[in-house]
């Protein structure tokens, strides 16, 4: 029995990014199985590869579905890639060059039918060639020899940059298990773009698809003429059905079409599975995990006909260069929905729905339906308004940060500015707030005015043309809260004063003179008070002045001259 399996040590499970479990590799008559070693099985919870069972982190591939075995070079020595019959790709490291001989052996002893096949990487640098799918992965190929994969599970989004470009960007990997953190790997391919030009004929211009919808063309309509499209558009879909094939494992639980965002801009149809979710829009679509999510809000619009439901996104999506780290979806308030969810989706997916008790059917408001599912599939605590009350009674009130103009929202915990740009300021943060042009024994006061809110090591805000009605309340609500106030009028005094202080110790009384206490205007102060000042600090000495030799001893003053029409001078008396 010792030799009907053939063993190798010290091998590591590549299959999931970013894992690293090392175990023992065993091939048999009755396939392939890895099994993690002691204290190694911790490092794969949470992980889902199809095969492996958990908590004995246990890998078995089945002779019957086995497609293709590959050896190749990678980091860690030498790799074996297992191919599946129901389209799983498996990696194996570890493997050093001297296993080859005994991997090949094994496998013809094994598996008639199947050999081991040697998968030399291109190492010429080029930044040209051409693109293939294997499995859930995209190989790129120089000189028909691969030269890098990206793994199309972890494409979050991919659009046409312009006419031959093609944008694929990458989500973060996953954590290992809840409760814990990624460590390494500090830096991370997040976006790439692809070249693509020329045009191909509309029959071939999606090439992953399946043979009976090999007649299909770009917008998925059946197409008998020979028209052609960019090769950039045919690329692009391929990308997109191949990312969507390596993620949707099972049904959605819940989809809601044609949903309003209003960052960023445009109507987007939501799919809800049991570890991510999916933004549909007509340009952008987008993958995002539910580990992203960082926070939920619900709050109410000033005109009490609308609802905003606010996902916080850590790391953010993005539109090119554009990050957007807040989801703002608006919802009509009255707007009632009757809705089926699917709780039997998958496994997780089940788990999810029965430990937040969501029902199977709902009939309410569809920002109801919509932020019941996010709290439950998140895990995350849902915000709401309504612990705050306007002037007018709102969750909020109007203010423009910068050029934008939306609604602050004073939380219980922190402050939340909607819809453009989105901010939540957590009150932990905030140093001080400062009210501005509030003086209301002002002549001139004002209807508005503003708050900017000092934080801690940190970039300040600054929420202008507030309504001066709103005044009062806030004061009361950051009484409330334990949150310093300061007026316009104390920080600017205060900061006066330190640099009064600075000065003093740095400057001596020969650095006072007359233009300095008289000001750059020269306003405010009488030539009187100028005098005694000058006096004081005995700068009117004779020795430091210089006879003026154009004065006349007992000559008038010129006001006459300058008053009364009549005046003569001297001068003219002569004359």
């Amino acid at each position: 029995m010792s030799d009907s399996r053939v063993p190798f040590s010290d091998i590591y499970l590549a299959t999931e990014p970013y894992v690293k479990s090392v175990g023992q590799v065993r091939i048999g008559a009755s396939g392939i199985g890895w099994k993690a070693a002691e204290g190694e099985a911790e490092a794969l919870q949470g992980v889902n590869i199809p095969g492996l069972s958990m908590p004995a982190g246990m890998l078995a591939l089945q002779r019957e579905d086995l497609r293709r075995l590959q050896w190749q070079r990678v980091a860690r020595g030498y790799g074996l890639r297992i191919y599946t019959k129901s389209g799983t790709l498996h990696k194996l490291d570890g493997f050093t060059a001297d296993d080859y001989e005994q991997l090949r052996d094994a496998v013809k002893r094994f598996f008639s039918g199947l050999t081991l096949e040697v998968r030399d990487i291109s190492f010429k640098g080029w930044n040209w060639g051409k693109t293939d799918f294997e499995g859930s992965d995209m190989s790129f190929r120089v000189e028909n020899r691969p030269m890098f994969d990206l793994p199309m599970a972890y494409v979050s989004n991919t659009n046409l940059a312009n006419k031959n470009e093609v944008s694929i960007e990458f989500q973060p990997p996953r954590t290992t298990g809840k409760g814990t953190k990624r460590k390494g790997a500090p830096d991370e391919l997040v976006e790439v773009r692809f070249y693509v030009p020329g045009t191909i004929a509309t029959g071939a211009a999606i090439p992953a698809v399946r043979d009976d919808d090999e007649n299909m063309s770009v917008d998925g309509e059946k197409s008998d003429n020979d028209d052609e499209v960019s090769a950039a558009s045919a690329f692009h879909e391929a990308i997109k059905n191949a990312a969507d094939l390596g993620q949707v494992s099972g049904d959605s639980i819940v989809q809601f079409p044609e949903i309003l965002c209003l960052t960023p801009r445009g109507r987007y149809g939501i799919d809800m599975f049991s570890n991510f979710l999916r933004l549909r829009g007509k340009t952008y679509d987008y993958k995002i995990p539910y580990d992203n999510v960082q926070r939920l809000f619900l709050v109410s619009k000033p005109d009490e006909l609308h609802m905003m439901f606010i996902v916080g996104l850590n790391p953010p999506i993005r539109q090119g260069q554009t990050r957007y780290p807040y989801l703002v979806l608006q919802f009509v308030r009255d707007e009632e929905v009757a809705i089926d969810l699917n709780l039997e989706a998958d496994e997780d997916a089940k788990r999810k729905t029965e430990a937040a008790k969501l029902r199977k059917h709902y009939d309410e408001p569809l920002y109801r339906i919509v932020a019941t599912v996010f709290k439950a599939m998140t895990d995350k605590r849902l915000i709401e308004g309504g612990g705050f009350g306007g002037y007018h009674g709102s969750q909020g009130i109007k203010a423009s940060l910068k050029a934008n103009e939306g609604t602050l929202y004073p939380l219980d915990k922190g402050f939340l500015f909607a819809p453009k740009p989105a901010h939540y300021i957590p009150h932990s943060e905030i140093s001080s707030i400062v009210f501005s042009r509030v003086d209301a024994s002002s002549s001139n006061k004002m209807r508005t005015f503003d708050l900017k809110f000092n934080m801690h090591g940190a970039q300040d805000y600054q929420f202008v043309s507030i309504n001066r009605e709103e005044h009062a309340t806030l004061e009361e609500y950051m009484t409330k809260h334990g949150i310093k106030m300061l007026s316009e009028l104390n920080e600017t005094t205060a900061v006066s004063y330190k640099g009064m202080d600075a000065d003093d110790d740095d400057e001596s009384d020969e650095d006072v003179t007359p233009a300095t206490l008289l000001g750059a205007g020269g306003g405010g102060v009488g030539a009187a008070a100028l005098n005694a000042s000058v006096g004081a600090l005995g700068l009117n000495s004779d020795e430091d002045e210089s006879e003026d030799e154009d004065f006349v001893a007992g000559s008038e003053s010129d006001v006459p001259e300058e008053y009364d029409e009549n005046y003569e001078s001297p001068d003219d008396a002569e004359e």
